[in-house]
């Protein structure tokens, strides 16, 4: 945004996006990483399909209402195209994974009306990983994984349910941009993922490490 000349807009606290910036959106996400990320998958050998939720109308989408509380009232706040998922169709994924492609998704959702949104990358990822009936869904994040003093990786919880992640916000322990992060994996398990993981991406081969040792690296979120 900054190189296109655009300036983020801010309605308290929460970023705005109006059609120049759902533009740029499309352009990075659908555009370049998507592209980026399915080159990195080809050169190692994977075979993968780049794809948007506007695709095959794969991600159905409505605007979302979104409230604030000011002054102990609550308040409606209009965030532009911000969108929340509807529905997943997965047909087209299912095709591509019959065949052995790997779909690579940009968060970005469709309305009946042919309108696009930008959408939370974390809670699409749960609710396609649902769609499909996946037995784990893996966060990759630059975060060892949930912590109870994130500067001391020492404090990191290996596993957790999802009533002690409820505990772990009320206390003020999981903050920030750890709640959205979090609120995604429950979104995931409700509907139907039987294991979430949060895993640090810096770490080397991260992902065989949770996956296929007894230790793992990260934290592992599971329904009560």
């Amino acid at each position: 945004m900054k190189k296109m000349g655009k300036k983020p807009e801010f309605i308290h606290g929460l970023r705005v996006t109006d059609e120049e910036t759902l533009d740029i959106v499309k352009m990075i996400l659908a555009g370049k990483i998507n592209g980026d990320i399915v080159s990195k998958l080809g050169k190692y050998g994977g075979k993968a399909i780049g794809l948007s939720g506007k695709s095959g109308y794969l991600i159905e989408a409505r605007k979302k209402i979104q409230y604030i509380i000011k002054d102990n009232e609550k308040i409606e706040v209009d965030l532009g195209r911000v969108g929340e998922v509807e529905r997943i169709n997965t047909e087209l994924i299912d095709i591509l994974l019959e065949k052995k492609y790997m779909p690579v998704i940009s968060p970005i959702g469709i309305n009946s009306k042919g309108e696009a949104f930008n959408l939370n990358a974390d809670i699409v990822a749960g609710d396609i990983a649902g769609a499909i009936n996946a037995k784990k869904l893996i966060m990759i994040t630059d975060v060892n994984g949930i912590m109870e003093d994130v500067k001391d990786p020492s404090t990191l919880f290996k596993k957790l349910t999802i009533s002690e992640i409820g505990e772990l916000i009320n206390e003020g322990v999981i903050s920030r941009g750890m709640i959205p992060k979090v609120e995604a994996c429950i979104n995931a398990l409700n509907k139907g993922v039987e294991s979430v993981h949060i895993i640090n991406r810096k770490i080397p081969h991260s992902i065989l490490l949770e996956v296929f040792t007894e230790k793992g690296i990260g934290t592992m979120v599971v329904r009560d």
